[in-house]
């Protein structure tokens, strides 16, 4: 044990280059794991291309999980029928990728679109950050190898790549969108994450539909300010959080009341005198009260009621004198004589 100690005490220098020795070993027990790996899912993808070929052949449905059939035409029958059999799966497999593509390219949007998610999640819109340019090599890769339709003719090769890359777009998103979580404002400094914080409170505010114009307008300028050299925002972002801020409030409606007020018809015994002043015995008294009004159809709130029209004649119109001719006629006046 002594000889040991002497050993370790002169010779302690040499713990280094062990280390380096373990490290490469290490490197490469690594590199190795991965080369597995990848000869493992080579082997998976080949056997279940391998089942697709086998389906076809005897005339079976492929899932739609699985690879599209791989068919040699000949000049038979048989192979009529299985040729029209692959271009129906591949119709199939091209809509289920689509459909996949689609749904990668909405969870997308809704980080490209959304101020307040831009502002949760800025690594999503950071292209410097390795994984969310990956992601968007990716995305453009996956674009580009698109069909334009589901009935397009596609080779194998072409609808194998086009798969191939519709899986690393939604594999690159994921890994992408769980380093944004996990990073959120970790790399700004103090100050910027105060100008962060200040920027969300102010977005509440400019899409308030409870604030008024003016207050949104003010809000939303400042959410600009505060963002400005922190924060690369969209064009498309920023029309969305546009059309949001000016959202007017709901429409006042004014009360109103229509009132319908009937004109009053002067009778013909109402009418003035002539030149003579008089008017003659059969001409009728005026009506005391003028007919009432019918009651108004309030259409909102209601107003106060109108004035009634007034009874009184006007002040050229004379009454009627009582006459004085002989005769049992309305209108004459008798006189009592006195008791001698």
């Amino acid at each position: 044990m002594q000889a040991f100690w002497e050993f370790a005490g002169n010779f302690w220098w040499l713990v280094f280059p062990l280390m380096g020795v373990l490290g490469m070993v290490g490197n490469a027990w690594e590199r190795g794991a991965r080369m597995r790996h990848k000869r493992r899912l080579e082997m998976m993808h080949a056997k279940a291309e391998l089942k697709a070929a086998q389906a076809a052949a005897r005339g079976k449905a492929v899932p739609a999980a699985s690879l599209p059939p791989i068919t040699a035409p000949t000049a038979t029958a048989a192979s009529a029928q299985g040729a029209s059999a692959s271009r129906e799966t591949q119709v199939t497999q091209l809509e289920r990728l689509f459909a996949e593509h689609d749904a990668v390219t909405t969870r997308w949007l809704e980080y490209e679109l959304d101020v307040a998610k831009i502002i949760a999640f800025p690594a999503m819109s950071d292209g410097r950050q390795p994984l969310t340019a990956a992601f968007l090599r990716a995305k453009r890769i996956a674009d580009g190898l698109r069909p334009a339709s589901a009935k397009a003719r596609l080779s194998k090769e072409q609808l194998a790549e086009y798969r191939n890359a519709v899986a690393d777009f939604e594999v690159a998103f994921d890994v992408a969108e769980r380093d944004a979580r996990r990073l959120r404002d970790s790399s700004f400094t103090d100050d910027e994450r105060k100008r962060l914080d200040t920027a969300k409170k102010l977005l509440t505010v400019a899409i308030d539909e409870a604030a008024t114009p003016a207050e949104r307008q003010l809000a939303y300028r400042r959410v600009r300010e505060e963002l400005d050299g922190l924060i690369s925002i969209s064009d498309e972002a920023i029309e969305v959080l546009e059309k949001k801020v000016m959202l007017e409030l709901g429409p006042v409606t004014s009360s109103t009341m229509t009132v319908t007020v009937p004109t009053p018809t002067p009778d013909a015994a109402d009418a003035s005198p002539g030149a003579s002043g008089r008017v003659g015995p059969a001409a009728a008294p005026p009506r005391a009260e003028a007919p009432a009004a019918p009651e108004p159809e309030l259409i909102a709130d209601p107003l106060p009621a109108p004035k009634r029209p007034s009874t009184t004649p006007p002040p050229g119109a004379t009454w009627p004198v009582p006459s004085r001719t002989n005769g049992d006629s309305p209108g004459r006046v008798t006189h009592p004589k006195p008791h001698r």
